[in-house]
């Protein structure tokens, strides 16, 4: 097997890395790319340290087994497609192609089945709030059917890159002036992720609408987010009210989102400093009013689960599949 990681000395790009070797991936040869700014950096794989190549059009002529992009949508729409014309599997961590139809949205656990038979080409990670929801209520949608759903996140900086990060850690500091972040975040919580639309939502909200739709293959779910960064270094949290289209029993809803693969329901208070390092989606505090909508507690950490975890899960997937 033959590896690269595009960007691989970003936030994401290091996870996958280290995810890599959590799951024993062990390719034959394995490169490490990034911007000419971060190129002659090191990556340490499996004790060996591996000096970062600068990423070239040329070099992705080269053929991939895998490769696991997390550069932005910007360079992924320039690179992407070069590496997938010379035959490679590109699972690319942007929005750039998510919502492009011939490409397939992945969650291996729900819908690993698109990757059978795709031999060669792009396959888009989805929105790290989006995955966490929809692993959690995949079983649900299977079970009873999802006719709406309302979700409020609470966004780790994390999600923004090692920039969000460090303003969080230099406001504590002292240092106020926003600059990644519309306002201040630390003491404070910002109901803004990404750009404001024309229709009122941010481009984030509108990732999970989307996707989820595609995700769930059900054009019909009805989504209505809101995204709210908070100054917590790792892992989302999601406020989630979901109605269904068929009545159950509380007994019910618990059983399936307890049948979701790497779904773990927890009776405890579980917070971000409990999720984070941890490739589990956790949900809690289901309670309802009726049989027919019921709201939830979840929470997973944003870099592994929302992003890294999945990446090299569907790299798993499509190896086993094919």
């Amino acid at each position: 097997m033959k590896i690269a990681v595009v960007g691989a000395t970003g936030e994401v790009g290091r996870m996958m890395t280290r995810v890599l070797q959590e799951q024993n991936v062990r390719p034959e040869e394995v490169s490490f790319f990034a911007s000419a700014r971060s190129a002659g950096d090191e990556v340490e794989f499996y004790g060996r340290k591996h000096r970062v190549k600068e990423l070239t059009e040329e070099a992705m002529r080269e053929r991939y087994d895998y490769l696991l992009f997390s550069a932005g949508a910007a360079v992924s729409r320039q690179f992407a497609p070069i590496a997938a014309e010379a035959g490679s599997v590109v699972i690319d961590n942007s929005s750039a192609f998510r919502m492009d139809p011939a490409i397939p949205l992945v969650v291996p656990e729900i819908n690993g089945d698109l990757l059978k038979g795709y031999r060669s080409g792009i396959v888009a990670n989805p929105n790290c709030s989006t995955i966490q929801m929809v692993l959690a209520l995949y079983r649900v949608h299977e079970r009873y059917g999802i006719r709406s759903i309302v979700v409020s996140t609470y966004q780790s900086v994390s999600g923004a890159g090692k920039k969000g990060m460090n303003e969080l850690e230099d406001q504590m500091k002292g240092h106020i002036a926003p600059k990644k972040f519309v306002k201040q975040i630390h003491l404070n919580v910002v109901p803004q992720i990404g750009s404001l639309l024309e229709n009122g939502f941010t481009d984030e909200e509108m990732k999970m609408v989307n996707e989820t739709r595609k995700i769930l293959r059900d054009p019909d779910i009805s989504v209505w987010p809101t995204t709210v960064r908070v100054p917590v270094l790792y892992c989302h949290s999601e406020s989630i009210l979901t109605e269904t289209r068929k009545p159950f029993d509380l007994q019910g809803i618990e059983a399936a989102l307890e049948a979701g693969e790497h779904v773990a329901l927890s009776r405890d208070m579980f917070t971000p400093l409990d999720a984070a390092g941890t490739d589990l989606t956790y949900v809690g505090r289901v309670r309802a009013f009726d049989d027919t909508r019921f709201l939830m507690w979840n929470v997973a950490d944003n870099i592994r689960v929302g992003a890294a975890t999945n990446a090299v899960r569907i790299l798993l997937k499509h190896g086993e599949l094919n």
